[in-house]
């Protein structure tokens, strides 16, 4: 529980720490470096649990299906990402959660940059904070704990999560937004000590 706990956070840290050392420094180096971390984070949970299996398919297909994936070093964490589940394995993803969460990260890739939003503030503020996954996931989450007093709660081909999930996701969303809010400040601070170049 606690091992997974902070996998899921140093994932969500070093997944956006990679996206901005890749997308904003546009260095490729060091967003691979934070990449692969962030990749051996998700590649344990995702061999070793369901719920976080589900979680991070859906993600990179959303990811996938909105076209965000465009650098080399979003190809290179990919490619090990598949291969880690190639070599490893996964448990079982119930096809409707993966399709539910798949359209929930997709919608949240795309209503984050979509210009016609910018002006409406409460629908900026809920594709800025990603937050049709979260609903997601809490959704899901909420039918796993009734499930367990309801064991007849049943829908073929959907995995409700365990109710700890939702917990370890936003532990994962809170690390993805400090590093957003924190990576000038570290990224400057690694060029001064290391001398990082792109």
């Amino acid at each position: 529980m606690f091992l997974e706990a902070v996998l899921y956070a140093l994932s969500g840290f070093f997944m956006k720490f990679s996206d901005d050392a890749l997308d904003v420094e546009n260095n490729t180096v060091l967003g691979i470096l934070g990449g692969i971390i962030c990749v051996i984070g998700i590649g344990y949970l995702s061999v070793n649990f369901t719920d976080a299996a589900t979680i991070f398919l859906a993600i990179l297909l959303g990811t996938l299906l909105s076209g965000k994936v465009d650098k080399i070093g979003h190809l290179v964490t990919l490619g090990i990402f598949l291969a880690i589940l190639a070599i490893f394995g996964m448990p079982y993803v119930g096809l409707g959660a993966l399709i539910v969460c798949t359209i929930a990260a997709w919608l949240d890739e795309v209503g984050n940059d979509r210009e016609s939003l910018k002006g409406i503030k409460i629908v900026e503020k809920f594709f800025n904070y990603r937050c049709a996954l979260k609903i997601a996931v809490l959704v899901l989450a909420v039918l796993g704990g009734l499930q367990m007093i309801y064991p007849q709660l049943i829908i073929p081909g959907m995995n409700y999560f365990q109710p700890v999930t939702f917990i370890y996701f936003l532990l994962f969303d809170i690390a993805y937004e400090i590093a957003g809010l924190k990576f000038n400040r570290i990224y400057d601070g690694l060029k001064d000590l290391y001398r990082v170049r792109g």
